[in-house]
């Protein structure tokens, strides 16, 4: 299902252009996200990562930040760890891939 152009963040874009960035037709709020991001950063550039999560995703979210630093900070009650890392992106594609690959993960929490 097609959003309509009252309810689509990103009704500039044509359909071809969509598919280009291989980006699901049914998920509007990334691909308004990904708009928001090519119209406000030049890309390569740095981009900040923020991110919450139970403790017991802690080990799984490091993973998926494959060596790159970050910081992270413990939670007062010691259940959630607040992770921020801001490193070097190619394009607003690794940006939402990024992003992607940490919501699969369940109770991590992207800002």
């Amino acid at each position: 299902m097609t959003p309509s152009p009252k309810t689509d963040p990103v009704s500039p874009l044509d359909e071809e252009k969509i598919h280009e960035r291989n980006i699901p037709v049914e998920d509007p709020y990334l691909l308004g996200f990904q708009a928001k991001l090519d119209e406000y950063y030049s890309f390569p550039c740095r981009y900040l990562f923020k991110f919450i999560a139970p403790l017991a995703k802690v080990d799984e979210l490091i993973a998926l930040f494959e060596g790159r630093p970050f910081t992270r900070r413990f939670s007062k009650n010691g259940r959630y760890v607040s992770f921020t890392a801001e490193w070097e992106v190619a394009s607003s594609e690794e940006v939402i891939s990024f992003y992607r690959r940490a919501g699969e993960m369940k109770g991590v929490i992207s800002l």
